[in-house]
């Protein structure tokens, strides 16, 4: 796999909740992670990592400048820029904080819960905290409205995982129902998405589902190895599979379907 063969470096700024979880998940996959904060080193570090995570689960307006500082200097330096919107929906500043990132960074992809991603393109979606409520949103349609309208791989991760460009659109059904009891399930998963980017490929946006996809597959054999897949214990096999998944393992359990233009 790639992401282990080039050990790409990744900047994350994250929410303080999922800090540990989000750098242990890096290693575990293969990549090297780093997390710097402060406004009078961030753009130094973006321009040197392979890729940048940003991610809005605590806010203040110090992050949100280290944000937009390490976004603007990542694409300057022609590095990828991941945007998750943690939140997005609940309320206005997380709202406006999304929309202000994705307007002045170029982003390379957007993941997260539909209402999540809805809220970014100025839809609405129902949201609880930082948790979508369930519903029959096309998520398919989302994905590809909201590709469009930022000009970048969108992610719409749920029951399945939707991943588009606008024109080329999968869908992605593996994963286990444990990653929903587990804080920071998302918020890793959108930094593997990073390093899946910043190793190249000629397909970003088959690249993106193909890091959904190991996420979920990885998740489904560490609950395989469990006797009663439990959200504590879950970590650390979970944990131990995105470092041990092999290729031939992946490509033998990924379900990843081409989905057509409607």
């Amino acid at each position: 796999m790639k992401v282990r063969e080039q050990k790409p470096l990744i900047h994350n700024i994250t929410n303080v909740v999922v800090t540990n979880f989000t750098a242990n998940g890096l290693l575990a996959l293969g990549a090297s992670p780093v997390m710097a904060y402060a406004r009078e080193e961030v753009a130094e570090m973006a321009s040197l990592a392979s890729a940048v995570v940003l991610n809005i689960g605590t806010l203040d307006n110090r992050i949100v400048e280290s944000a937009l500082l390490a976004g603007k200097a990542a694409n300057a330096a022609g590095k990828s820029v991941v945007l998750d919107p943690v939140g997005a929906g609940a309320t206005a500043y997380r709202t406006e904080t999304a929309r202000a990132i994705a307007r002045e960074v170029k982003l390379a992809a957007l993941r997260g819960n539909a209402a999540e991603i809805a809220h970014v393109i100025g839809e609405s979606r129902d949201i609880k905290g930082v948790d979508a409520v369930a519903g029959d949103t096309d998520n398919v349609q989302l994905a590809r409205r909201a590709a469009l309208q930022l000009g970048c791989i969108v992610a719409v991760t749920g029951k399945d995982d939707v991943v588009s460009d606008g024109h080329s659109t999968y869908v992605i059904s593996n994963g286990h129902p444990v990653l929903t009891q587990i804080t920071g399930a998302g918020c890793l998963l959108s930094s593997v998405l990073g390093a899946f980017l910043a190793v190249g490929s000629d397909a970003p946006a088959l690249a993106a589902a193909e890091a959904l996809a190991f996420y979920g597959v990885a998740a489904e054999e560490a609950a395989n190895h469990m006797k009663e897949p439990l959200p504590g214990s879950f970590q650390a096999v979970f944990l131990d599979q995105l470092a041990s998944l092999t290729q031939e393992r992946f490509e033998a359990l990924a379900q990843i379907a081409k989905a057509d233009k409607q």
